[in-house]
């Protein structure tokens, strides 16, 4: 984070000091004297765009005038594939279940206290 605030500061130093340069062209352009007329000239006038002949669009058949469209020939049947059996498999031997209920562990009872005298 202390790198990025390093960039920043160093950054906007940058773009300070750029700045008195474009401010100081700035003035010295507001101090010269002004620039004379330069002499303008006449344009000759554009030509003139010749009159093309127009393309004649040649006439198409209706929609409805169309001959119709041939049928398709019927595709030819596939023989029957023969189904593949599968053999017997073997049944999977049952897995042992996991006890669900936690033993209770036995107390003892505390040893007697020291007797004193």
């Amino acid at each position: 984070m202390g790198c990025f605030n390093c960039f920043a500061l160093g950054f906007f130093v940058a773009l300070s000091l750029a700045s008195i340069d474009v401010g100081v062209a700035a003035r010295h352009l507001q101090q010269l004297p002004p620039m004379p007329t330069l002499p303008t000239t006449t344009l000759p006038p554009f030509p003139s765009i010749p009159n093309l002949p127009q393309p004649s669009i040649p006439s198409f058949p209706r929609p409805g005038a169309l001959p119709p469209l041939p049928t398709m020939p019927a595709l030819p049947t596939l023989p029957s594939v023969p189904r593949a059996t599968l053999p017997h498999l073997p049944s999977m031997p049952s897995i042992p279940t996991i006890p669900t209920t936690i033993p209770s562990i036995p107390f003892f009872s505390p040893p007697p206290s020291p007797s004193s005298p």
